[in-house]
């Protein structure tokens, strides 16, 4: 964690953390966000706990240079776990010139460790999105 990124305290302030770090450029950043035992639900419907992997998939989306926009819905607080409802996009021209469109309604679930931070333990960028079984 570094002093630009302070990790949240309140779940209300993981979105605006987010888009903070996303917006950084530097996918170490975001994945400061991530609990240790975090799953991240790749658009193929896959679980993934591999943190390299997380970050593999995420820094793709922020090397394309573009700022993650977010429009959050709802935060459900019950004790130390958090279910957050956002809207997200990732829009405009990517580095190669084409046009990129890329979004969706997110349902995540946060949690506060023993350290009071709150972090992602369920990163679902496309909620109730159908998918295909992995």
């Amino acid at each position: 964690m570094t002093d630009a990124f302070p990790l949240p305290t309140r779940p209300e302030d993981i979105i605006p953390s987010l888009v903070d770090r996303f917006n950084s450029g530097d996918v170490r950043n975001q994945m400061a966000l991530y609990a240790p035992d975090a799953v991240f639900v790749a658009n193929d419907g896959r679980v993934i706990t591999d943190h390299e992997e997380i970050a593999s998939i995420i820094g793709r989306d922020i090397k394309l240079g573009l700022p993650l926009k977010t429009n959050v819905r709802h935060v459900f607080v019950g004790g130390d776990t958090a279910q957050i409802i956002v809207d997200w996009s990732i829009e405009g021209k990517g580095p190669d010139g084409k046009e990129i469109r890329l979004g969706g309604s997110a349902c995540d679930i946060a949690r506060r460790g023993a350290d009071g931070f709150w972090r992602y333990i369920i990163d679902n960028n496309q909620g109730t999105a159908v998918r295909q079984p992995a």
